[in-house]
């Protein structure tokens, strides 16, 4: 989608004059954790400044400038995003339990698996717990975790982090007022037809269908993370 130039300018024109910096030390270190020390540059760019640009509901963006190791500067707009999780809950049939709500940014209802935002103090385990719960009415005794992925790393700081979840056992749901959420359990092949015909069209679904298919349909539960 074009963006128009005098826009982008507008979002930062407010901003343009504040004194106030974010320090974005912490929050740095708190991700590297994730990555292995292979994929980590030997020499971090300086941040020389970080001025908050735009203040959202969910998301926040800063306009960063940064010194290269050659004493190059750049400008980075980043949007920071809490991590969040990405619940991929199975039955005891084996059917995937995926979530439809319609999608204003692509103007769409999409089947996705349930996903949503950290909440500060919880951990992984019981963060997706309480999102299933919430978005579904399911409830996990077991889950293990699957793994961390950074979803947009050239502008976002997101990380998800991927759950499996089993052992479910039925509940009510616990929605937000904005939320209009239908839930349905699916086999893989059902899944996969979804996907091809547009009714799945975000990463993360479709990143798990392909996963699963790649693990002969299965997500072995192996040892439960609780």
């Amino acid at each position: 989608m074009m963006r128009n130039d005098e826009e982008i300018k507008g979002v930062y024109q407010h901003d343009e004059n504040r004194e106030e910096q974010r320090e974005p030390a912490d929050f740095r270190k708190k991700r590297r954790a994730i990555f292995h020390e292979a994929f980590i540059m030997d020499e971090e760019p300086q941040v020389i400044s970080s001025t908050l640009a735009f203040e959202g509901r969910v998301f926040s963006v800063t306009r960063e400038r940064l010194r290269f190791a050659d004493g190059a500067e750049h400008r980075v707009d980043v949007v920071k995003h809490a991590a969040s999780y990405a619940v991929v809950a199975t039955t005891p049939e084996g059917r995937i339990v995926l979530v439809r709500q319609y999608r204003h940014p692509v103007a769409a209802s999409l089947w996705e698996i349930p996903a949503g935002s950290a909440e500060e103090g919880e951990s992984v385990a019981d963060g997706a717990r309480r999102e299933l719960a919430e978005e579904t009415g399911y409830r996990a005794a077991s889950v293990r975790l699957l793994g961390a992925f950074a979803t947009s790393p050239g502008f976002c700081s997101e990380i998800m982090h991927f759950v499996h979840a089993f052992d479910l056992s039925p509940g009510e749901q616990s929605l937000d007022q904005d939320e209009r959420i239908t839930v349905a359990s699916f086999t893989l092949d059902e899944a996969q037809s979804l996907m091809e015909t547009g009714q799945i069209a975000d990463m993360k679904t479709a990143f798990t269908i392909v996963w699963m298919r790649a693990n002969g349909g299965e997500l072995v539960p192996g040892r439960a993370d609780n």
